[in-house]
């Protein structure tokens, strides 16, 4: 109970700028949550759709494994789709490669989508705290410039704290909010590696294939 009293009154002693901070900190801990999640089931869904995909591939069941790819909504099937549905036309492995960049284009903006948002945030945080803080520091030596010679010194001690509340509450904010973004662009490059990976697999089956049948 005491720690809620002491959060509550650290809070409502912050000023104003302690809202907008509390809103930056919502906003971002939201898009956190729904990237992370996000990014975690294509992660997933990308390992189990490429184990599925690869036996096909071994086997030359490219139609089959086209059904596959083309039905399925994940990053991989959608990048793999390109390449498929241009085997049968491409005359050089240049024609399907380009196939699959273009894939790739299309995708990687969706997984990095949103997520530079969070280093937005946590400058705003931290800017918005600096803020609060000097537009508090003013008030303060304005309050003290009028205030008794005896009280001065106590005075503005007191208000100083109290202005620097924005600031310590800013940047509460903003360290998890650059942690946040640091995982989800660990995660995010893990997963552009892991179709460039498959891509490169892909068009090592069907080199290797063409080959064999010349």
């Amino acid at each position: 109970m005491d720690v809620y009293v002491s959060i509550v009154r650290f809070f409502q002693e912050g000023g104003a700028f302690m809202y907008p901070i509390m809103v930056v900190l919502a906003g971002g801990v939201a898009i956190a949550l729904e990237r992370y999640i996000y990014l975690t089931i294509s992660k997933r869904s990308t390992n189990k759709l490429w184990s599925q995909l690869l036996p096909l591939f071994n086997k030359g069941d490219f139609q089959r494994a086209m059904d596959v790819a083309s039905s399925s909504r994940h990053a991989i099937g959608k990048v793999l789709a390109y390449g498929l549905g241009r085997t049968k036309s491409a005359r050089r492995r240049e024609d399907i490669e380009s196939a699959l960049e273009e894939g790739m284009m299309e995708i990687i903006p969706r997984l990095e989508r949103r997520t530079h948002y969070l280093a937005t945030f946590a400058n705003i945080a931290t800017l918005l705290g600096l803020l609060g803080t000097i537009i508090g520091l003013i008030q303060a030596f304005t309050a003290v410039s009028n205030a008794d010679p005896s009280q001065k010194a106590d005075l503005l001690s007191s208000s100083i704290s109290v202005a620097m509340n924005t600031t310590a509450f800013g940047l509460m904010v903003a360290i998890p909010l650059l942690l946040f973004y640091t995982v989800l662009q660990t995660k995010t490059t893990e997963i552009v590696d892991s179709l460039e990976m498959a891509t490169v697999k892909f068009v090592n089956i069907i080199t290797a294939r063409v080959g064999k049948s010349e």
